[in-house]
């Protein structure tokens, strides 16, 4: 039996699908199953309701993926304030929430990416960062953009740490290595243990650090050298 609700319908009439818990179903299914197994149909049966009455709430699957986008992220806008206080360290916070909370769901990077949610959840993140850099002293334009990098760099990374960690992912790093092996290839030889780690942790906090010092660079309260 599932363990989403559903009203007692009237004689001759279906049973009323309460939304937010049909997203609830919908993302303990993405668990189980993954997001290429995640139908209407299934979902339909999860909550024991006819498929049509499904569609009543979410037009197309689309619809219903974007709402379980924005349930994802729900983590992510909680304001834990930096250590130190610096908007570098918050900003990195908030690239880090973001990336746990879609790795925190199977395929749950591939679901954001596929979406365009304008929730609570979703807006709350993205005016969080903002208000953060332009607080920082920097203009509406680069405090926009360093969002976008932000939002992008962390899906991207996200998207190939869940990619690379599934059964049917990316070929064996031992294909890499001895196809990198070779005379013609000798710095990428030495840089397989790098190259193909699966410390996930490590590669994103480089590159998150790289982004952040850029954004460093340009600072509108920095000190001029």
């Amino acid at each position: 039996m599932s363990s989403l609700s559903t009203s007692a319908p009237g004689r001759g009439r279906p049973a009323r699908l309460d939304r937010a818990r049909t997203v609830e179903t919908a993302l303990g299914l993405l668990d189980e199953h993954g997001l290429e197994a995640l139908t209407m149909r299934r979902l339909a049966d999860a909550v024991g309701a006819q498929a049509g009455a499904l569609y009543r709430h979410f037009a197309t699957k689309d619809d219903l993926l974007t709402e379980m986008a924005e349930r994802m992220v729900a983590s992510a806008t909680v304001d834990v304030p930096p250590p130190d206080g610096t908007w570098q360290t918050a900003l990195a916070g908030r690239a880090r929430a973001l990336r746990a909370a879609l790795l925190a769901r199977r395929d749950g990077a591939r679901v954001y990416a596929g979406t365009h949610p304008t929730g609570p959840n979703t807006l709350g993140f993205a005016e969080s960062i903002l208000a953060l850099l332009i607080a920082a002293g920097f203009g509406e334009e680069d405090a926009a953009r360093a969002l976008l990098a932000v939002a992008d760099f962390t899906l991207g990374h996200t998207l190939e740490e869940q990619a690379a960690l599934t059964p049917d992912g990316p070929a064996d790093p031992a294909r890499l290595r001895e196809a990198a092996a070779g005379e013609p290839h000798p710095h990428l030889a030495r840089a397989l243990p790098v190259l193909t780690s699966t410390d996930f942790t490590a590669r994103f906090e480089f590159g998150l650090d790289l982004l952040i010092t850029g954004l460093s660079a340009r600072d509108p309260r920095r000190d001029p050298d």
